[in-house]
């Protein structure tokens, strides 16, 4: 399972490259919905493209200007004051330890010591200004930039990466966590009401999968220990040559009484290829062909044939791997 991925973020991107509309009210809706839900996850990639200075002077972009610097006050002001608490049990413990070494007070200045350099990196994190790679990844519950058809035009939506299907309980998003993924042998049957109606594509240049496999020997670690047992591990794949996937997806929009709407995603996965397997994994995304972009986001639920062949006739780059940073 693709469990996460860096993608595009930037809606720039999408308009540029495949001259994409923008739909601009669902990114302002989500801007504004996450000063009361903290739940909604948004990159730092797509903040930052949306808070650009030199973005349009549409209503829309002043709207999500203004719903950010919301957001980075109040979770700067949760953090100053977590951190003006973390301090004051830092010094109290210092304070104890001077008189007396209790493993009470090494412990509280151990775990205070520690909240305090997390609360400073986040606090720096939240005002930094320079994108990182990671500032493009997305997780499950993790929103991201979704292009599909609407109206025959290519659309550019915000979307969680976890699709709760419509008619759903809410409960389902706990009762089936794995629904970030949609498996190929299952297309017709748990996806059925997805696959041939709601589909989409995202942008992915790298994704990363978590893995199973022996612990290193006494000869690969170096250390004179042996290796036993068994450890898990985090491994980036990246297609080699590097290049930017159509990833295939589908998407469903849910509605519930006394509930806010959602717009949510799964990418399709299959067996994986040889080198992905190798390393300890079972599923891959699909990455399909430029050529085929438009007929998958048209969609034909009465030719499903077709559907299966564009997955089919995907792009098949060879996936290098290493240890996930």
């Amino acid at each position: 399972m693709c469990y996460s991925a860096q993608i595009w973020q930037d809606y720039r991107k999408y308009v540029r490259q495949f001259d994409g509309q923008l739909d601009l009210e669902a990114f302002v809706q989500l801007f504004w919905s996450r000063l009361d839900n903290d739940k909604i996850k948004i990159p730092k990639a797509m903040e930052m493209a949306f808070t650009d200075p030199l973005n349009p002077s549409e209503e829309g972009f002043k709207q999500i200007r203004a719903a950010v610097g919301i957001w980075q006050t109040q979770q700067a002001l949760k953090l100053e004051q977590e951190l003006f608490k973390q301090r004051a049990r830092l010094a109290d413990a210092q304070r104890a330890l001077q008189s007396k070494t209790t493993k009470a007070a090494l412990e509280a200045q151990r775990i205070s010591g520690s909240k305090v350099e997390w609360i400073l990196a986040k606090l720096a994190d939240l005002r930094r200004r320079e994108l990182q790679d990671d500032d493009s990844r997305i997780y499950p519950g993790t929103y991201a930039p979704v292009m599909v058809i609407e109206d025959g035009r290519r659309v550019l939506k915000p979307m969680r990466y976890q699709c709760r299907p419509a008619g759903k309980p809410v409960s389902y998003d706990r009762q089936y966590p794995g629904t970030y993924n949609a498996r190929r042998d299952n297309l017709e049957g748990f996806w059925k009401r997805q696959f041939g109606h709601s589909h989409g594509l995202m942008v992915v240049n790298a994704f990363y999968e978590h893995v199973t496999r022996p612990r290193p020997t006494a000869a690969s670690t170096g250390n004179g220990h042996e290796g036993d047992g068994l450890e898990n591990v985090i491994l980036e794949f990246r297609p080699r040559p590097q290049q930017d996937m159509l990833v295939a997806c589908l998407w469903s929009h849910w509605r519930g009484e006394g509930e806010s709407d959602l717009d949510s995603f799964a990418a399709i996965t299959d067996t994986p290829p040889e080198e992905v397997a190798a390393v300890g994994h079972d599923r891959c995304i699909i990455p399909i062909k430029y050529k085929n972009m438009e007929a998958w986001l048209s969609q034909n639920p009465r030719n499903l044939s077709d559907l299966y062949a564009i997955l089919d006739d995907r792009q098949r780059p060879y996936f290098e791997h290493r240890l996930a940073a």
